[in-house]
Order: C-alpha cells, then structure tokens, then sequence
C-alpha cells in the first residue's frame, strides 16, 4: 500500500514540475512574441525616417511628331559624313 502512495506523490510532484515548466515556457514565449513585433515595429518606422518617399512621377506629356520628321532626321544621319547636313524648319 505505501509503494502505491509513493508513485501516487511522485507522479503529482512530476505533474507540478511540468506545470511549472509549462507556464514559464509559456511565458517566456509572450514576450518573445511581444519583442518580436516591437522590433518589427521599430525596424519599419526607422526605415521610414532613413529612407524619405520618392518624389510622385511626372506623367509624360504626350506630343505629336510625324513620321516624315523622323524619317528625314535618320535619313540625314545615314548620309555620308562629308556631305554638310541640312537642318529641317
């Protein structure tokens, strides 16, 4: 009978163990949790300081060329180097 209580206290010291192991597990795991995202946190607003937002791009502005002017300009730069270039009006 006594052999029953000594594996009956052994088993409820070991569970009280595990218990107490369990929450400072648990524990230690919440603020690596909470440092985590407070360093993520830190990591993105000092990233924001460091690094300043682009200017917005200008959208181009849309011209129009004909063809014929680009045809002559490529034409004139095909030409022999001697001859003298004329230039368009």
């Amino acid at each position: 009978m006594s052999a029953l209580w000594v594996v009956a206290v052994s088993a409820l010291l070991t569970a009280l163990a595990a218990w107490a192991h369990a929450r400072r597990t648990a524990r230690q795991l919440a603020q690596l949790t909470e440092m985590y995202w407070q360093l993520k946190y830190d990591h993105a607003e000092l990233k924001a300081k460091v690094a300043p937002r682009s200017p917005a791009v200008a959208e181009p502005t849309s011209t129009f060329v004909p063809l014929t002017r680009l045809r002559s300009a490529s034409a004139e730069a095909m030409a022999d180097p001697g001859e003298p270039r004329s230039t368009p009006d």
